[in-house]
Parts: C-alpha cells; structure tokens; sequence
C-alpha cells in the first residue's frame, strides 16, 4: 500500500473546527491516508479522531519521539459522570493496518472523578496488524491510557511498542486505570516504558498467542494494584493459550532520600507499592467470583522486580503455566497487611517474592523459590504500612536499572542488547521528569477544570469499557 500524505503538516486553525476537519479528511480521502501533524503543536480536540479506511495513520511529521510530538488534548464536555474520553478510535469496521505513531495524547483527567468512557486510545475490534508504536497516552479521563479490544474475538496481530505511557489513574478506591489494556490474538507489546499506572500497568485480557516482553513498569507516588495482569476470565474464558510474558522488569515503591551508614531501607512519604508484580489467575483478583474457572496456558518466564511489593508473583486459580527464571534484583522488600477491603472469610498470606495458592494452581511448572499458600484470594485487598522504615533504598528507577545491569546476567537470561539498556534509562529519566512537570500543573488547575466540565449541557458518550475490566472493579468494590 503507497503512503499518502500531504506536503504540509494540518493546520490546527481555526481550533474551533480542528475536530471536524480532522474527521473529515480520515473520512474522505481514503485508505493509506496519513493524518500528519505539525511538530510542537496542540490540537484541542472535543470527540475523538476515527479511522475511516485501511491503512490510515495518525502521526507526527518528520516522526520525532521527544516533546516535538505532536499533543491531541481530549477538551470535548463531560455531564454526569460520563462524556468524552477517547482520543483516537481505530475499532471501526475497516480499519485493518490503522496505525498511531509518533505523537502525544493528554487526556486532561486532572485529578477528577474517572468517568465512564474509553481510554485514551481504543483500537482493535475485528481488525488486524494496527500498531501504535512512539506515542505518549497519559492522564486517561476514564480507565486507561490505551486499550486494543478484542472485538468478536477477531482482532490479531496488533502491534504495541516504543511508547511512553503514563500516569494512568489515581490510587483512590475504584479511581485507577490501566497503563496497556490488550485482548487480541497474536499480538505483540514489547520495549514500553509504563510509569505510575494504577490499576494494572499491562493487562492481557486472555489475548492467546500475544508476546508481551521488554517492557518497564514502575511507580513513584501512587501504589499500583498489579504490574502484569493475566487474571480476566472473559473474553476468552481463561485462555491465554500461547501468551509470553518475558524480560519485563518492574519496579515497586522506594524509600525517599539516600541512605546513611548501614541503612538498608527507609520511609516513602507516599507509601506506594506494587500489590503484585505478576499476577497470575482470577482469583487473585477476584476471589471466588468465578468458582473453579481459570487462568490456563501461558509462559512467565525471566523478569525482574526490584523495590516494594505485596507479592512479586502470585499464583491462584491457574492451570498448565510454565513460569521460571524470574528473578529479584536491587533492593526489594515485600510488606503489606490486611485491608479494609479484605474477606474476614480469607486468609491474607504473608507478603513474600514468589506465592502460589496450591489448592488452585494445577498441572503447572514452576520455580523452585515459590512459596505455597492456603488461600490466594482477591491479594490486591491489602494496604502498604503509612509509616515506618519499610521501603527499600534504590534510588530512581533510571540509577536502578543502571546499576543493576551489570549484574543482571547472572540473575535471568533476559537476551536485552546495550542499546536498549541504554534506551530503558534515557527514557525512565525523560518520562519521570516531564509526568512530576504534568503532575504539578495539574493539581493548579483541578478546580477548575471540574467545574467548567460541569457547566457543560451537551454529552458526547463514547463508551467502549470492557466488560470484564467493570467486572474487575466492581468485584474490588465488594
């Protein structure tokens, strides 16, 4: 298929029609056209860009990866909860190879109410080979910074890598989002840098035959409920036949400051952790709400985790895993006690690396550093301590992940070239930095921003939430 583009970046003016200008060339001019945008340049955008034809691109001219991306800013009204949330829509009915690149999307939550709606970015349906590859999804107005939806089960070969996602969520009681929400078959999520997500930071929605590898999670001020998520039943029915998750490395909460003398860990003033690294089977989410189905038919293998953790791997409800080689490297502590949210009917294990319900988990090859446990249900129910010298000393993500590779071989055969090492690090400094600048300035305008959402009298609805993910929050709401 030629590419198509014009000789010129689309101008954002008059920004009063930018939305429908934008609309109208996806929908007239055909498959393969390119949506290029001006480098450096905001489009305030008030209901989502949606792919038309096979082959569209939504990109950045000259393709740059840095703050020159180009910025859509989700502005569009919100009424009762609900509005607009959805940046791009690529899950239309002909939209195969629909490809985002190379820009930047400000979903403008602000520290609001999550509202019902998409994520940032919803792509997929019964399409195949998208990609969104170099794109900044962060601040999400409802439960993800971008989602690839697995339609009737016909969406395959989407490709989602290079970008730079985050924050997603806040850390509130039912107020999280996901960083990467995937359910195709045969996909690929590889080299993401997924900073302070909430909910999950990528979770696989089954998504049989998906390589999910490469890819770095962590967290600075808010606790996540869990790093990699292979815990949804539907829509699959527990099948993740197929699926790889390798080479990530994830990284949990760390104590402030820098240590003196033999200190080895220390207080977090926002006391965050990751509940579970890698968690594995519904009822590590869900207690028994789905009796005896489960998770079944996929690889864990050779990831890292460093800083504090519930759990680093926990196992309940799973069937014919393979999971090994995972490794703990740095300093890690794994601390955390019952919650409010917690069964008084469940035994709430001890915080340790490596856990697996016993009772559940079947048929399974595991490493030997597993420790087995009566009862892992619903583990994202327990609450990081709000005070003491709990958290381990490790600095930035970026110093961890620099010091740590010099060692790593001799923890996991992780096969990460020079170069990516190099351009993990480049990029958790980069991404930190501009998320503390986001952050900041979000918190000035929250205020604000509710209440002209309020004065708002006309609704776009785009609401493509996955029933399972609902089923997830609603399940933690018990």
């Amino acid at each position: 298929m030629t590419r198509r583009d014009d000789s010129s970046c689309f101008d954002p003016s008059p920004v009063i029609t930018i939305t429908d200008r934008m609309n109208t060339a996806l929908n007239s001019s055909g498959a393969g056209y390119i949506l290029s945008l001006c480098p450096s340049t905001i489009y305030p955008i008030v209901a989502p860009l949606v792919f038309k034809f096979p082959d569209q691109e939504i990109s950045t001219q000259g393709y740059p990866t840095g703050d020159e991306r180009a910025t859509l800013v989700i502005q569009g009204p919100v009424f009762n909860g609900t509005g607009h949330t959805t940046a791009i829509d690529g899950t239309g009915p002909n939209c195969d190879g629909a490809k985002i690149r190379h820009i930047q999307i400000n979903g403008t939550r602000l520290g609001g109410t999550k509202l019902n709606g998409g994520a940032n970015i919803e792509m997929g349906n019964n399409n195949a080979d998208q990609l969104i590859e170099y794109v900044r999804s962060y601040d999400p107005r409802s439960w993800s910074c971008m989602h690839v939806t697995e339609g009737s089960k016909m969406c395959s070969n989407a490709t989602v890598q290079n970008n730079d996602v985050g924050p997603c969520g806040l850390d509130g009681f039912n107020q999280w989002a996901d960083g990467i929400s995937y359910s195709c078959w045969n996909g690929l999520v590889q080299n993401n840098m997924i900073n302070n997500p909430t909910d999950g930071g990528i979770v696989l929605f089954g998504a049989p035959g998906t390589l999910v590898r490469n890819n770095t999670i962590w967290i600075e001020k808010q606790t996540l409920l869990g790093g990699i998520n292979l815990v949804d039943y539907g829509p699959f029915n527990g099948s993740f036949t197929g699926v790889v998750v390798e080479n990530n490395t994830i990284f949990g909460g760390f104590a402030d400051g820098t240590p003196t003398g033999n200190e080895t860990k220390g207080d977090d003033e926002f006391d965050a952790i990751i509940k579970m690294g890698i968690a594995i089977g519904p009822r590590t989410w869900f207690g028994n709400h789905y009796g005896n189905n489960v998770s079944f038919s996929a690889i864990v293998r050779n990831n890292q985790f460093t800083g504090a953790f519930g759990y680093g791997i926990a196992m309940s409800g799973a069937r014919n895993f393979t999971v090994e080689g995972n490794t703990l490297i740095g300093n890690t502590s794994f601390i955390g006690s019952r919650g409010p949210n917690c069964s008084s009917v469940d035994q709430t294990p001890t915080p340790a690396a490596f856990v697996m319900d016993q009772n559940t988990v079947t048929q399974s090859t595991t490493q030997s550093d597993f420790v087995n446990i009566q009862d892992g249900d619903t583990l994202t129910c327990i609450e990081p301590p709000t005070d003491g010298d709990y958290w381990p000393f490790g600095g930035n993500p970026g110093d961890t992940v620099s010091s740590s590779t010099s060692s790593s071989s001799s923890h996991s055969s992780t096969g990460r070239t020079v170069g990516l090492v190099l351009g993990i690090l480049g990029g958790i400094l980069f991404v930190a930095a501009l998320s503390w600048f986001v952050r900041k300035r979000a918190l000035t305008r929250m205020e604000q921003n509710r209440a002209a959402r309020a004065q708002d009298a006309d609704i776009y609805t785009q609401n493509y939430k996955h029933g399972s993910v609902e089923k997830r929050d609603a399940n933690l709401a018990l």
